[in-house]
């Protein structure tokens, strides 16, 4: 179509953003939100993009209606012959079927329209998912008539396939009868119409000749009352057929077959009805698109809710693990017993504040009677925190699949995962006991480089060397362990006192100041390892979210394409 490249620009770039999986998870009614993408998707697919490249192609009528209101009837009888199968046994699931002039079959057989249907040619009746292409010289060429599924099939796909074939449609033939006429479900289609100003016509069949008045009044008030005033209304009388698959008179179907004619034989009458139906397509978007694009961010949105919670069930497990370091637990049991050695005897413990000269001499002297007196006690810590690191990885998964099956989108999300990675997910990785071990033996690795650089001044160096750099990283390892708000005075009592000792000892040799500094350095050193740990025992869960969803612009994209749209000019 000359002039209007930008508008099949447009929505080319919409179909594209359209294209991806753009609701993976179950965040409010996803099942209506993945219902409108594929509308939309399909009604691009079959019918805009199609008709945008080609408005002088042939008119496509679709012929929809209710189970049993003899659409293939009338299909055959307008034709002339029987090529459409009747749903003899319900439910069904049938090819729908095609029928248009020998000089359009080209247009039709090609994938222009109704691309995801597999065309079938010739005898049979078409396998489920297919479209069967019919010709018959008898229908007037530049028009075709579809015979589609039941719209109220107890078969989904029926339904399904028969609102897609009413969205490529130019022209809508609704077929009825006089029992059935005010029935919901075809009216929630026939809405669909109005709102979409679709090229409509109905027609209601089976009408007893004794109630033929009050019924036509009755109708054309309900397509009055849901704004369907005005559309063109054929009935047909109620008659004694001698067979499911018998055709009408050719009296009794002339109208519409001559409205029909009509329609294609005039260029002009043919061409604004395809107008009709395509501006009506095009305007719908202006509140489909941003409709969808609303349902977009609310899908972002929870999938960003459960990326927080996973972030917040590792906070939580950081904060415990900065409690653990904070409430003297780790310097009981064994570290104590291995302290308790390191220093010689716990009674020690009790001269603590008036004879830290003397206690640090007894020492020294213990340092240089025993070949590696730290070592233990370093192993014994190192376990400790290793420990801690595991126990705080375990309750980190646990919350967070705790808090992912509380949520829809969790539960969904864990079951797409698999039931054998959602047991895996609620514990702590199995390699995590290696990394940590790693973690803890890098950090005392640099609590003593840091023991080691500050004995290098010379104010302390003597000092230092009075306790060997291995025995003064042990103790900085142990004051790591004690309050966060630093020393501030003799605190006997946390873990028999084992803390407090070593933060004095330390000031022996360094001083207030530089214990502090000290303390607080090898302390983030450890956080910033354990948050490291954490970090990858938390992207289990993070990078199953990754990639998942539609891109962070997809909304604004949608938005724009509607935009560009709205903005096309008339056609």
């Amino acid at each position: 179509m000359a002039g209007n490249e930008g508008l099949l620009t447009a929505l080319l770039s919409l179909r594209r953003h359209l294209r991806h999986e753009l609701f993976p998870l179950a965040i409010g009614d996803v099942a209506a939100d993945r219902r409108a993408l594929r509308e939309l998707s399909g009604q691009l697919d079959d019918y805009l993009l199609p008709r945008l490249a080609a408005i002088d192609a042939p008119l496509l009528a679709v012929v929809g209606g209710s189970t049993g209101a003899g659409k293939s009837t009338l299909v055959n009888s307008l034709v002339g012959e029987t090529v459409a199968e009747p749903g003899v046994l319900r439910p069904t699931t049938l090819a729908p079927t095609l029928v248009a002039n020998p000089a359009d079959r080209e247009w039709f057989t090609s994938p222009k329209v109704l691309p995801g249907l597999p065309r079938v040619t010739g005898g049979g009746r078409g396998e489920p998912g297919t479209l069967r292409i019919a010709t018959a010289g008898s229908l007037p060429a530049g028009l075709a008539l579809l015979d589609a599924p039941d719209i109220d099939s107890v078969v989904a796909a029926n339904r399904e396939l028969a609102a897609q074939l009413l969205a490529a449609a130019d022209l809508w033939l609704f077929v009825t009868t006089a029992a059935r006429y005010a029935d919901e479900v075809p009216w929630s289609f026939l809405r669909q119409a109005r709102e979409r100003s679709t090229a409509l016509a109905v027609v209601l069949q089976r009408v007893p000749a004794e109630a033929r008045e009050p019924v036509v009044a009755d109708l054309v008030r309900l397509l009055r009352a849901n704004g369907l005033a005005g559309t063109p209304l054929f009935t047909v009388p109620e008659l004694e057929l001698p067979s499911e698959r018998a055709r009408l008179p050719a009296a009794a179907v002339q109208p519409i077959a001559t409205w029909l004619a009509e329609l294609s034989v005039d260029a002009r009458s043919r061409a604004a009805v395809v107008r009709r139906t395509l501006t009506g397509a095009l305007d719908s978007l202006a509140t489909r698109v941003p409709d969808l694009a609303d349902r977009v961010d609310r899908q972002r949105a929870g999938i960003a809710e459960l990326r927080a919670v996973v972030e917040k069930a590792y906070d939580t497990g950081m904060s415990a693990f900065d409690d653990g370091m904070r409430d003297g637990l780790l310097l009981r049991g064994e570290v104590l017993a291995r302290w308790q050695d390191f220093v010689g005897t716990g009674d020690l413990m009790r001269s603590l504040e008036s004879r830290i000269g003397w206690l640090r001499d007894r020492i020294t002297a213990v340092f240089r009677g025993r070949p590696a007196p730290d070592r233990e006690l370093r192993v014994a810590l190192e376990s400790g925190v290793e420990s801690l690191v595991r126990s705080t990885a375990d309750a980190s998964a646990e919350r967070a699949v705790e808090s992912w099956l509380a949520m829809p989108a969790g539960r969904d999300l864990l079951e797409r995962s698999g039931v054998t990675v959602t047991g895996r997910l609620g514990r702590a990785s199995a390699d995590l006991p290696g990394r940590a071990a790693d973690a803890v033996r890098g950090w005392q690795g640099y609590v003593l480089e840091l023991v080691r650089s500050q004995g290098a001044d010379r104010r302390t160096l003597a000092r230092a060397a009075s306790f060997g750099v291995n025995s003064l990283g042990v103790l900085l390892m142990l004051a790591v362990f004690s309050s966060t708000g630093g020393i501030t005075g003799i605190e006997i009592g946390i873990a028999g006192g084992t803390s407090v000792l070593s933060q004095k000892l330390l000031e022996a040799v360094f001083g207030d100041q530089a214990v502090r500094a000290l303390t607080q350095d090898a302390r983030e050193d450890l956080r910033r390892r354990v948050r490291e740990l954490l970090d990858l025992e938390r992207a289990r869960f993070t990078s199953l979210l990754d990639g998942l969803g539609p891109a962070d612009d997809t909304a604004a994209r949608l938005r724009e394409a509607a935009k560009a749209v709205q903005e096309r000019g008339d056609l």
